[in-house]
């Protein structure tokens, strides 16, 4: 009762709305009445009535629309944070404003490779607040002859695709163009990507400058930093004490000295995050950990100096993706378990809060394609009692891409945006409108998703049939039981029909 009676404060604004509608309702039944009780009426008398019921009518819509609209002022007026210092509320500039809808959690995504851009890819849907913190090493690998041709300091080619993982662009025409091998004779064989970093550094003189100017330029979702504004190399320890300095050698050797990673580090070892790392994941409401090459995308970001720190200080709700296959050469015989423990072995406790991982609910076809190149389902093994601090979660998030098991863009985004959604609510923050967006857009996500998914089962069950899914159904392949039942025998009538006209015409 107390809550009914704020709506009748003088502060609310919503009393003269609320008679607005009963003078509607009583101006619409009188109309109606009119009608029904008059059993003679004059042209006069009809046009009375009829502008009674249409004022009356309008008065109810006009009510219900404008204390709708009272209603969002109120709710913005109550939670938004840039009403605090502000007494009227401009609904134009705030109901409607696309950053009201847009501004999302602060995620930061650390990784590389397809795993980091995937849940770029995904994440972009729900928030507009996301830092992508990007490897900017080879490991070790000899340089592309475009960079070697440029002279570039340091390998992008991990930036450039996190640019195009949060780009609005949806027909693939900026991967395309930043992907683009030159053809001119004096430019062949230089990447376009190189060629743009290159001229991007001259005029703002370094790298980290040069990549930040460019999530303007490129009018990216959110922003993607390089995770330290130095080359650095990655090096494996084994098991057996050698030690690989060389990407590409890594799986070569493990398996010819019948051996394991022991450890990963970093040359050289004092490698400083880049401006903007640090702070970024301070302000994080989550950060999400992978999913990529464990040894050679995801522990290597964690090691440069200070970053492991800030994760573990951060508030934010942390993260890890798994992988869904192993790695031949680097992660063998790994368990969802394993993947973690390695991560808290390089960087210590506190780095992981939730893991995501996959049914392994895939195809056996797939999967004994990865098994001819030596990789083989993650095992769904968690009873490692050093892990009992972590919550996982089991969830399909796997799909089928150009005939590659791939993490799927939008599961992984609706995983993530349901632990923060809880998180939000645990901290009783239902009414913000931060969680207000989230859920709302996360429910439609799931029914469209649902929808999908049925109409998928729908469309094997045609191709089953025989039916192409994808064919409009027109009066000529509609059949009704009785034709398709009979079908053989009524061709044949047809075709003696046809004969006979044809004798007869001679």
């Amino acid at each position: 009762m107390k809550g009914i009676l704020h709506w009748f404060k003088s502060s609310s604004k919503l009393k003269r709305w609320i008679i607005l509608i009963l003078i509607g309702i009583v101006l619409t039944c009188y109309g109606i009445a009119k009608i029904l009780v008059q059993k003679e009426m004059d042209f006069l008398d009809v046009g009375k009535v009829v502008i009674t019921f249409v004022v009356g009518f309008t008065f109810i819509v006009l009510g219900l629309v404008l204390l709708n609209k009272r209603n969002m002022e109120l709710f913005i007026e109550a939670t938004d944070d840039r009403m605090k210092h502000r007494k009227n509320v401009n609904v134009k500039s705030l109901i409607f404003d696309k950053t009201v809808y847009d501004r999302g959690p602060k995620i930061v995504v650390i990784g590389g490779g397809a795993g980091l851009n995937t849940v770029l890819t995904g994440m972009k849907r729900y928030t507009n607040n996301i830092t992508a913190i990007v490897a900017v090493s080879e490991y070790g690998q000899t340089p592309s002859n475009s960079r070697m041709e440029l002279e570039t300091s340091l390998p992008l080619e991990e930036v450039k695709d996190s640019i195009v993982a949060l780009s609005s662009d949806t027909k693939g025409e900026l991967s395309e163009l930043m992907n683009h091998e030159m053809k001119n004779n004096r430019l062949r064989g230089l990447k376009f990507s190189d060629i743009y970093f290159t001229a991007m550094k001259e005029i703002y003189w370094n790298d980290t400058d040069a990549i930040e100017k460019s999530n303007g330029i490129f009018n990216i979702v959110g922003k993607v930093l390089p995770v330290t504004s130095e080359e650095m190399k990655i090096c494996a320890e084994l098991e057996n004490g050698y030690v690989v300095e060389e990407k590409e050698r890594i799986p070569e050797i493990v398996n010819e000295k019948m051996t394991k990673i022991s450890r990963v580090f970093l040359q050289p070892t004092n490698c400083k995050p880049a401006q903007g790392v640090i702070e970024a994941i301070k302000q994080a409401d989550s950060i999400i950990i992978g999913p990529g090459s464990l040894y050679t995308n995801v522990i290597p970001n964690l090691l440069v100096n200070g970053v492991a720190k800030a994760i573990k200080e951060s508030k934010a709700i942390k993260i890890y993706v798994n992988n869904i296959m192993t790695e031949p050469g680097q992660t063998d015989d790994y368990t969802v378990a394993d993947h973690v423990k390695a991560i808290i072995e390089h960087c210590g406790e506190g780095i992981v809060d939730y893991c995501i991982y996959d049914t392994g609910e895939v195809i056996p076809e797939y999967i004994k394609k990865y098994n001819k190149e030596g990789s083989d389902l993650v095992e769904q093994k968690l009873d490692d009692p050093a892990l009992r601090k972590i919550k996982f979660i089991k969830k399909n998030i796997s799909t089928i891409i150009d005939g590659k098991i791939r993490h799927d863009p939008l599961l992984v985004a609706e995983s993530a945006i349901t632990l923060i959604c809880n998180d939000l609510k645990y901290q009783d923050r239902e009414s913000d409108p931060e969680y207000v967006m989230l859920n709302a857009k996360l429910k439609s996500d799931k029914r469209i998703n649902k929808l999908k998914k049925e109409k998928a089962k729908m469309d094997k069950k045609s191709r089953k049939k025989g039916i192409d899914p994808n064919k409009k159904n027109t009066k000529n392949t509609k059949q009704s039981k009785f034709s398709s039942k009979y079908s053989e025998r009524i061709k044949s009538i047809k075709e003696s029909d046809a004969k006979n006209k044809k004798r007869i015409e001679k």
